[in-house]
């Protein structure tokens, strides 16, 4: 009886300790998620992109439920509504007041357009305006076509000397992803604008122009000319891994140049005239619009580079840019290769249906924008 009232006791004992061993290796597992650094927190991306799912005020409702101040902040007048529209969001992020929220799961190409607006412009009022990437089949894009060139306006000014210089260093990389992007107005023979391809009249050009404007204005700047559409066709990759394909280009340009501070991809957007043009002064410019990818670590210096571009060019020339957005998820690339600077920006100039004479003339206003911030940057960094 004894016997067996001991091994009672030793049991218990053998519980109270483990017990007591796991809440302090629980406590010590607290501690170390909650003071270790923002960088080295566990974090779950699915379970951040269910959060931000739900509305804040449903979050309010849960804790008016212990401590009823709450309701002062959020008062509910319909609470059973609340009650399922909040529980909806949570298990299948569909929102009532947002269609698109369930047709972006169903519709093929839909879910595309989802991005998150840092900044909405003049020209960013709906889901229509937002950048659109899609491309035919590479053997469209490679298609020989008739294009007609255009001159660039020549300004009738003297040749001046700049003020500075980075006295021969190149600072600036300019390369092109979608290096066929072309217009419309430039290709006689086409109408469909899945065509809007060439191997010669397409975006490139404005990277020449932009080369052109920047170092009038003392920044070296150096322009890729690789045809990323051809690398593409030779590997057998689809349109989609552009982006992979000008990788190297990128990582080759840094490597091989420590002066590059900024790194610029130039394309033109997949919307039609009116979501990208911009009429100041009884004269058409294209838009342009900022994007950023958020699947990497230090994409908030990208950010913060586009947004001060973005303000500036708002500023002088109100409404030509369409704003900042930021990408991210299974339907995006997501990084664009800005990971490998902390400067590195896409921009989306016009469209399919703008001029090339549209086009330079926004590339001049990006060029007096960005030479602006630039020098401005400097005298901040001596």
């Amino acid at each position: 009886m004894r016997q067996s009232f001991w091994k009672y006791v030793q049991a218990f004992y053998k519980h109270v300790i483990a017990l007591v061993i796991i809440i302090l290796l629980l406590f010590t597992l607290i501690g170390f998620i909650t003071t270790a650094n923002t960088a080295s927190k566990i974090q779950s991306k699915n379970f951040s992109a269910w959060l931000e799912e739900v509305d804040f005020s449903f979050f309010t409702l849960l804790y008016s439920m212990e401590n009823h101040a709450f309701d002062l902040v959020y008062p509910l007048e319909q609470p059973d509504k609340f009650y399922l529209d909040g529980l909806l969001k949570m298990v299948t992020s569909i929102r009532f007041q947002d269609a698109s929220s369930l047709l972006g799961q169903e519709i093929p190409g839909f879910s595309t357009y989802e991005n998150t607006v840092i900044i909405a412009g003049e020209k960013l009022d709906d889901i229509d305006s937002y950048s659109h990437e899609s491309g035919p089949p590479l053997e469209i894009i490679l298609e020989d076509r008739e294009a007609v060139d255009a001159e660039e306006e020549q300004k009738d000014e003297e040749e001046k000397t700049p003020e500075q210089t980075t006295d021969g260093r190149e600072v600036v990389f300019l390369y092109n992803s979608h290096n066929r992007e072309s217009f419309l107005p430039h290709l006689p023979d086409e109408t469909d604008t899945d065509h809007a391809y060439h191997e010669e009249v397409n975006i490139t050009k404005i990277s020449d122009h932009l080369k052109e404007n920047l170092e009038k204005n003392g920044i070296g700047t150096m322009v890729d000319d690789t045809d990323i559409m051809q690398i593409l066709n030779d590997k057998g990759w689809k349109y989609g891994k552009s982006y992979d394909a000008s990788r190297p280009v990128v990582e080759t340009a840094l490597d091989e140049n420590d002066d590059l501070q900024y790194v610029v991809d130039v394309h033109r957007d997949s919307l039609p005239r009116d979501k990208t043009t911009k009429e100041i002064d009884d004269t058409n410019y294209a838009t342009i619009l900022f994007v950023i990818g958020a699947e990497h670590k230090n994409f908030e210096k990208n950010l913060e580079l586009a947004t001060a571009l973005h303000k500036k060019i708002e500023k002088t020339y109100p409404g030509l840019s369409k704003g900042v957005i930021q990408k991210e998820g299974a339907n995006s690339n997501g990084v664009y290769n800005q990971d490998m600077s902390d400067n590195a920006i896409l921009i989306e100039v016009g469209g399919f249906e703008n001029s090339l004479e549209e086009m330079y003339r926004t590339a001049d206003v990006f060029s007096e924008v960005f030479t602006e911030y630039y020098w401005d940057a400097e005298k901040v960094s001596k």
